[in-house]
């Protein structure tokens, strides 16, 4: 397969062809992250992806679940899109799964029944990042929204009948009385936009970002594993979402924990509190099997 750069996907998407089809993100502006700071944004050509569609089919025969990269392919033209999912549903019989990531402002730019129409097309998950709900983190972080129009976003793409799948970063406040406010508020941007799937990680600081030349200037510094549990505790017993799947599975993570929501919620609670009452280093993930 032919792909430009590193080529990222979130953790679910594990067994998914990446059909790459824009290059880098089109926001690339979140002080955390450093995914595609060594691309420029653009849209690949329509006789590439065709291309690489023809190459996958050619190599794999059939495919049950693709996922379309990079940061924001939702960020293409919607006739573009539809031709892609015409053209992969066409390729592989079993197909029935189609991911994408999608930035909030980008779901605004697009009108409802442009993402309505994708859903008919074969869209079948867009994953946003939320990351938080404290509304001056949104805006230090340059998220590119604020609370409402992240909450909007989420919205659209649900009321396009598009599976949301959302993902909050856990310590993302720093050690500061903000990571209260920042546990409580994204159990409260949650709650407005009930998402499919909420996918909680913990924040890693990676060079050659914002938010890592802030902890070299000590204008920032990590919370220590249990004050981020703590994080994911407040932030679960704030959570009134409905019908919803709850992971921090991801490998960012001290302690794994799933659950279906609101079924779920006491047992999960339970275990987290288990283990802050233990403040033994031993029951968690250790920092050498962390990953982004």
């Amino acid at each position: 397969m032919r792909y430009v750069g590193n080529v990222f996907r979130p953790p679910s998407e594990g067994r998914s062809y990446i059909l790459q089809c824009t290059v880098g993100c089109s926001h690339n502006r979140c002080t955390f992250c450093a995914m595609y700071k060594d691309k420029k944004y653009y849209v690949k050509t329509m006789e590439d992806i065709r291309t690489d569609i023809k190459m996958a089919k050619e190599y794999y025969g059939d495919l049950d679940k693709v996922f379309l990269a990079d940061g924001d392919a939702l960020a293409i033209d919607t006739n573009d899109l539809l031709e892609i999912l015409e053209l992969l549903y066409q390729s592989f019989p079993s197909l029935h799964h189609v991911g994408i990531y999608a930035s909030p402002d980008t779901i605004l730019d697009k009108e409802l029944s442009e993402l309505s129409a994708l859903r008919a097309g074969g869209l079948t998950i867009a994953y946003l990042g939320v990351e938080t709900g404290l509304p001056e983190l949104l805006k230090d972080i340059r998220k590119g929204v604020d609370y409402d129009e992240m909450v909007e976003a989420g919205r659209k793409i649900r009321q396009a009948g598009i599976l949301l799948s959302v993902t909050v970063l856990l310590g993302l406040a720093g050690r500061c009385a903000k990571a209260v406010d920042h546990a409580r508020m994204t159990a409260q941007i949650l709650n407005d936009m009930n998402p499919d799937y909420i996918g909680a990680l913990t924040l890693m600081l990676v060079p050659r970002t914002e938010l890592y030349r802030r902890m070299e200037r000590g204008e920032f510094e990590l919370p220590g594993p249990f004050e981020i549990l703590d994080e994911m505790r407040i932030m679960i017993e704030g959570l009134k979402v409905v019908d919803c799947e709850f992971r921090s599975n991801h490998a960012s993570n001290y302690l794994p924990i799933k659950g279906r929501l609101p079924g779920d919620k006491d047992k999960m609670l339970a275990l987290i509190n288990d283990i802050i009452a233990k403040n033994d280093r031993r029951y968690l993930r250790p920092d050498y099997l962390r990953a982004l």
